[in-house]
């Protein structure tokens, strides 16, 4: 589950950067910079980014020294069994989604390459991706991690020069966005910034508490290791992530009336008709290479959550370390198989893994942090925040408001938090104050 704690800075910096550089990358983000420009993608890569700085700068050497196996583990040694159970039901389903998009994106290649349909690309491309993660686990992930970030980043960076060069330099493409497309920053309106906020917290802290950032930073071969390759992969992210974008806009300027139909589509069919065979053979290597790294990260991190965190619990010492290992490698075959079934049915990258993120921030955020940060937090005041954060977010969602969803449900798990805490505070806590 996290490689022995052995990977050094390389390979943990690799690992780390090829969490999110996938198919929302490539696929989602880059789709979305053609509809919506800079303001459409603040998520991602904007928000994957910042979710590493703050990883590193707040969480990365407090939950290193703790010794954990999972996330799931912080929620046991922090509040107690029933949390840990709970938290486990919030932790695990929100990948599903998450490896269903990769799969997508993965299919959609096989299907422009080959002419297959989505549907048997989405098969094949699951079959490969849980055979390795089935055998290897986290040391079989970190190393192909490895190997596939300098596929990623040699043909992006080859391809964006020569999109680039066709295009008639950078100067002549950017000169052709639209001033409203570059626009970064929000007006300064109340619900402006409140949207512009979401934006940011969806992967910016949704991912937060997630086990696939957990498991990768933890697989650190030192503290110092796990502190420095968050930001290393974070700067790493978002200078390989604006590729995608400025090749996008490339296509857009050299081919501005082919821009029609399923705009995910329009990277693999532009490259495919309008570049030579090596540019080709770079690109969809390094896309396949990139939507590999990530899915087979999310595949292991439910599995190791589900064993370790609800099947353990529940079978006390009647498995052994052999079992527990059968169980998490089972469990990669049924979150696969789930994740494949999800890919066939739905097709948009960025609404899947949008969605997986917000699950996680309006249940697990605030019982990490208030975790992590105030003593005074219980197991009542967890639970609380959990439950009442991702039924505030599914109610939002059945009976829709101008405003995000999440921003109302992250507020009330917040609250449910702290009013929860002090309300019925912890006996550790109790005991403190009747001795002072």
């Amino acid at each position: 589950m996290l490689a022995g704690r052995s990977l050094p800075l390389g390979l943990s910096s690799a690992a780390l950067f090829a969490i999110w550089f996938g198919s929302e990358t490539v696929f989602g983000a880059s789709s979305q910079f053609l509809k919506e420009g800079l303001y459409g993608v603040i998520e991602d890569p904007f928000g994957a980014s910042l979710c590493l700085v703050l990883f590193g700068m707040f969480f990365a050497r407090k939950l290193y020294t703790m010794n954990l196996l999972t996330l799931g583990d912080f929620f046991k040694e922090r509040f107690g069994k029933k949390t840990e159970l709970v938290a486990s039901l919030f932790l695990a389903p929100p990948y599903v989604g998450y490896i269903a998009a990769q799969f997508v994106a993965m299919g959609l290649i096989l299907s422009v390459v080959t002419g297959l349909e989505i549907w048997q690309g989405v098969l094949i491309s699951a079959c490969v991706v849980t055979f390795y993660t089935y055998i290897g686990g986290m040391w079989a992930i970190s190393v192909t991690d490895f190997i596939q970030s300098t596929i990623i980043v040699s043909g992006l960076l080859i391809l964006a020069i020569t999109m680039g060069y066709k295009a008639g330099g950078v100067a002549t493409v950017l000169k052709d966005i639209p001033r409203e497309n570059l626009q970064f920053l929000p007006k300064f309106e109340f619900k402006e910034i409140v949207l512009y906020l979401a934006a940011w917290s969806v992967l910016g802290l949704g991912s937060i508490p997630s086990q696939d950032v957990f498991q990768r930073v933890m697989s650190s071969g030192s503290v110092t290791t796990a502190v420095r390759s968050c930001y290393i992969a974070a700067l790493l992210y978002l200078t390989v992530a604006m590729l995608p974008l400025f090749i996008s806009v490339c296509i857009k300027h050299l081919y501005p009336l082919q821009l029609t139909g399923d705009t995910q589509l329009t990277l693999p069919h532009m490259v495919l008709e309008h570049t030579g065979l090596p540019v080709q053979i770079l690109f969809f290597g390094s896309l396949l290479s990139a939507i590999m790294s990530t899915s087979s990260s999310a595949i292991l991190a439910p599995s190791a959550i589900f064993s370790e965190n609800f099947v353990k619990p529940l079978v006390g010492q009647k498995f052994t370390d052999q079992q527990l290992l059968m169980v998490t490698r089972i469990s990669v075959l049924a979150i696969s198989l789930i994740a494949t079934v999800m890919a066939c049915m739905r097709s948009n990258i960025y609404e899947l893994v949008g969605e997986s993120s917000v699950l996680s921030l309006v249940s697990l955020f605030a019982p990490l942090v208030f975790g992590l940060y105030w003593k005074r937090s219980s197991s009542t005041g967890a639970l609380i925040s959990m439950v009442s954060g991702i039924i505030t977010w599914i109610i939002f969602e059945f009976y829709k408001i101008s405003w995000p969803s999440l921003v109302p449900a992250l507020l009330v798990s917040l609250t449910g938090m702290i009013a929860g805490s002090l309300i019925w505070p912890s006996e550790k806590t109790v005991k403190l104050s009747n001795n002072v």
